[in-house]
């Protein structure tokens, strides 16, 4: 006996497979002939809008999972709100600027530096429009409903009109103004870059101990002594603009060999462990309240280091003297290749 003719299974013209891949633009076919989506907006004319602000995505190439996603999960927000009585347009658009377009057509062989600006932006802006119907195509596709045939491009003029009056508004109303920030740049590419587009790389730098030559003593120092600071970031070097110390510690002039080095009192031993210094005489102990003013020369610039309060210096590691820097946002860092030299020029006592 087969159990199957023993089953009471209801009997259907519907074929055993959906075989959407060829069904489906069918459907759409006739989604579009019929003017569902237009239908839509009319049937609830009169009533509450529900109006969908979609971020465009850019027109550079054909679309992954995350425009998929993206346009499929407003879709059904789209959708839902339709059926639940407003209306609902959905005018989608794309972003036709930007440098990713210039370079797509870098990789196609084009020179952007032996064609004229106008050309430029003319070749540019047919790929952008060509990318545009390419990605059309694919969210229509998805069974992405909206007015696909009047979508709006950031590189038409009444799009751009619109935002120069945009523009205006907000200058009339205070909100646009000039100040300074700091902007990353691509050698490169030529071109500003976002936050989100700097990637960022872990460095490991050796820690050195630098002494800075005493310039003007201010009577508690002598010129034939140093100031040692400890740093974990030699590449901050260049940045240097001052030196803390404790004005609560006691610090030590240590004479070794032909040298003199000012170290904080209690860390003497450690560093004379740490430097491999033979045979360390303290010639004295100077209050750090007393060394406010010291002035000391940058150890590769003609410039003054002088010596500053700082109640944020400790003895957990270092020398009791901490190099001082200004804002890291705005220091010219320099490449690990021109900083080659900074790791063995004299002032550099000995790296750890």
């Amino acid at each position: 006996m087969n159990y199957k003719d023993t089953l009471l299974m209801p009997k259907t013209d519907f074929p055993m497979r959906g075989n959407l891949p060829n069904k489906e633009p069918k459907m759409q076919e006739e989604w579009q002939a019929d003017h569902v989506y237009e239908q839509s907006l009319e049937r609830n004319n009169g009533k509450p809008s529900f109006v969908l602000h979609d971020g465009p995505p850019y027109a550079n190439g054909n679309i992954h999972i995350g425009h998929a996603e993206n346009k499929v999960l407003k879709d059904m927000i789209i959708r839902f709100k339709s059926m639940s009585g407003y209306r609902a347009p959905y005018v989608p658009g794309w972003d036709t600027h930007g440098l990713p377009i210039e370079q797509a057509l870098a990789k196609k062989g084009l020179d952007r530096k032996k064609v004229s600006i106008p050309e430029l932006r003319k070749r540019c802006a047919e790929y952008a429009r060509e990318q545009v119907e390419n990605q059309k195509k694919q969210f229509m596709r998805l069974g992405v409903r909206g007015d696909w045939d009047h979508p709006y491009l950031t590189l038409t003029r009444d799009y751009e009109a619109e935002q120069i009056k945009v523009f205006g508004e907000m200058a009339k109303k205070g909100y646009i103004y000039k100040d300074k920030k700091s902007i990353y740049w691509s050698p490169s590419s030529e071109s500003a870059l976002a936050e989100a587009e700097i990637e960022y790389k872990d460095v490991k730098s050796p820690s050195i101990y630098v002494a800075f030559h005493v310039r003007d003593g201010k009577g508690v120092l002598n010129q034939d002594e140093e100031v040692v600071i400890w740093t974990t970031t030699p590449w901050t070097m260049p940045a240097n603009m001052a030196i803390a110390v404790n004005a609560k510690f006691d610090y030590s002039v240590v004479e070794v060999g032909d040298r003199k080095f000012v170290v904080a009192k209690d860390l003497v031993h450690s560093l004379a462990d740490t430097l491999d210094w033979e045979a360390p005489k303290e010639l004295r102990a100077v209050k750090g309240a007393d060394l406010e003013g010291v002035i000391c020369k940058h150890p590769f610039y003609d410039r003054n280091s002088p010596l500053v309060l700082g109640d944020h210096v400790t003895l957990d590691a270092g020398t009791g003297c901490v190099h001082t820097l200004p804002d890291m946002a705005k220091m010219t860092f320099m490449s690990a290749k021109n900083t080659d030299w900074i790791f063995s020029a004299q002032w550099m006592i000995a790296a750890s």
